[in-house]
Protein backbone atom coordinates (compact mmCIF):
# COMPACT_ATOMS: atom_id res chain seq x y z
CA UNK A 1 0.00 0.00 0.00
CA UNK A 2 1.22 3.45 -0.64
CA UNK A 3 0.72 7.09 0.97
CA UNK A 4 1.18 9.54 -0.53
CA UNK A 5 1.67 13.28 0.84
CA UNK A 6 1.03 16.64 -0.80
CA UNK A 7 2.67 19.84 0.77
CA UNK A 8 3.16 23.63 -0.62
CA UNK A 9 -0.21 24.48 -1.94
CA UNK A 10 -1.11 28.01 -0.77
CA UNK A 11 -2.62 31.60 -2.06
CA UNK A 12 -0.21 33.09 -4.29
CA UNK A 13 -1.16 36.06 -7.01
CA UNK A 14 -1.37 35.61 -10.31
CA UNK A 15 2.35 35.65 -12.08
CA UNK A 16 3.46 34.05 -9.19
CA UNK A 17 5.17 30.85 -8.15
CA UNK A 18 4.58 27.65 -6.14
CA UNK A 19 6.08 24.21 -5.44
CA UNK A 20 4.33 21.42 -4.62
CA UNK A 21 5.51 18.21 -3.08
CA UNK A 22 4.50 14.79 -2.64
CA UNK A 23 6.30 12.16 -0.19
CA UNK A 24 5.52 8.43 -0.91
CA UNK A 25 5.78 5.76 1.77
CA UNK A 26 4.37 2.41 1.51
CA UNK A 27 6.18 0.94 -1.93
CA UNK A 28 9.07 1.27 -3.97
CA UNK A 29 8.82 4.48 -5.75
CA UNK A 30 11.04 4.14 -8.31
CA UNK A 31 8.71 1.73 -10.08
CA UNK A 32 5.87 4.30 -10.02
CA UNK A 33 4.55 6.85 -12.41
CA UNK A 34 3.80 9.49 -11.16
CA UNK A 35 1.02 12.26 -11.96
CA UNK A 36 -0.10 15.62 -10.62
CA UNK A 37 -4.32 15.44 -10.93
CA UNK A 38 -6.20 18.77 -10.54
CA UNK A 39 -10.00 19.67 -9.68
CA UNK A 40 -11.46 23.25 -10.02
CA UNK A 41 -14.92 23.52 -8.19
CA UNK A 42 -17.82 22.11 -10.78
CA UNK A 43 -15.31 21.07 -13.06
CA UNK A 44 -13.89 17.69 -13.35
CA UNK A 45 -10.34 16.13 -12.53
CA UNK A 46 -7.83 16.75 -15.01
CA UNK A 47 -4.54 15.29 -15.73
CA UNK A 48 -1.91 18.44 -15.31
CA UNK A 49 1.56 16.48 -15.61
CA UNK A 50 3.00 13.25 -15.40
CA UNK A 51 6.41 11.66 -14.94
CA UNK A 52 7.78 8.25 -15.51
CA UNK A 53 9.16 5.84 -13.08
CA UNK A 54 12.86 6.89 -14.51
CA UNK A 55 12.02 10.31 -14.87
CA UNK A 56 13.12 9.87 -18.45
CA UNK A 57 9.49 10.86 -19.83
CA UNK A 58 6.94 13.69 -18.60
CA UNK A 59 3.56 14.79 -19.77
CA UNK A 60 2.03 17.71 -19.71
CA UNK A 61 -1.91 19.74 -20.16
CA UNK A 62 -1.13 21.70 -22.97
CA UNK A 63 -2.41 25.02 -20.66
CA UNK A 64 0.53 24.14 -18.70
CA UNK A 65 3.54 23.72 -20.80
CA UNK A 66 6.09 26.15 -20.47
CA UNK A 67 4.61 26.95 -16.67
CA UNK A 68 4.88 24.23 -15.23
CA UNK A 69 7.58 21.37 -14.44
CA UNK A 70 7.26 18.06 -12.40
CA UNK A 71 10.32 16.25 -11.37
CA UNK A 72 11.00 13.11 -9.11
CA UNK A 73 13.55 12.38 -6.31
CA UNK A 74 13.94 8.86 -6.05
CA UNK A 75 16.15 8.76 -3.04
CA UNK A 76 13.70 11.17 -1.10
CA UNK A 77 10.60 9.49 -2.70
CA UNK A 78 9.23 12.50 -3.42
CA UNK A 79 7.79 13.99 -6.49
CA UNK A 80 7.56 18.09 -7.60
CA UNK A 81 5.46 20.21 -9.35
CA UNK A 82 7.06 23.70 -9.78
CA UNK A 83 4.60 25.85 -10.86
CA UNK A 84 5.56 29.74 -12.34
CA UNK A 85 3.51 32.47 -14.17
CA UNK A 86 0.17 30.92 -12.33
CA UNK A 87 -3.21 32.09 -13.68
CA UNK A 88 -6.01 32.50 -11.63
CA UNK A 89 -7.43 29.51 -13.75
CA UNK A 90 -4.98 27.29 -12.09
CA UNK A 91 -6.72 28.13 -8.83
CA UNK A 92 -7.82 24.23 -7.75
CA UNK A 93 -7.30 21.18 -5.63
CA UNK A 94 -3.98 19.41 -6.82
CA UNK A 95 -3.37 15.27 -5.92
CA UNK A 96 -0.51 13.48 -6.52
CA UNK A 97 -1.33 10.00 -7.91
CA UNK A 98 1.31 6.92 -8.75
CA UNK A 99 0.78 3.97 -10.79
CA UNK A 100 3.36 1.57 -10.77
CA UNK A 101 4.97 0.76 -13.93
CA UNK A 102 2.34 2.99 -15.69
CA UNK A 103 2.00 4.89 -19.29
CA UNK A 104 2.58 8.83 -17.90
CA UNK A 105 -0.82 9.41 -20.63
CA UNK A 106 -2.73 7.30 -18.18
CA UNK A 107 -5.63 8.99 -16.64
CA UNK A 108 -5.83 5.80 -14.13
CA UNK A 109 -3.92 5.52 -11.28
CA UNK A 110 -3.96 3.37 -8.01
CA UNK A 111 -2.99 5.41 -5.19
CA UNK A 112 -4.25 9.04 -4.19
CA UNK A 113 -3.13 11.81 -1.89
CA UNK A 114 -5.24 13.57 -0.06
CA UNK A 115 -4.65 16.94 -2.43
CA UNK A 116 -3.53 20.55 -1.12
CA UNK A 117 -5.03 23.80 -2.61
CA UNK A 118 -4.01 26.29 -4.67
CA UNK A 119 -5.49 29.51 -5.28
CA UNK A 120 -4.38 31.88 -7.47
CA UNK A 121 -5.91 35.56 -6.94
CA UNK A 122 -6.14 37.81 -9.93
Amino acid sequence: QVQLVESGGGLVQAGGSLRLSCAASGGTFSTYTMAWFRQAPGKERELVAAISWSGGRTYYLDSVKGRFTTSRDNAKSTVYLQMSSLKPEDTAVYYCAARQYSAITTNEYNYWGQGTQVTVSS
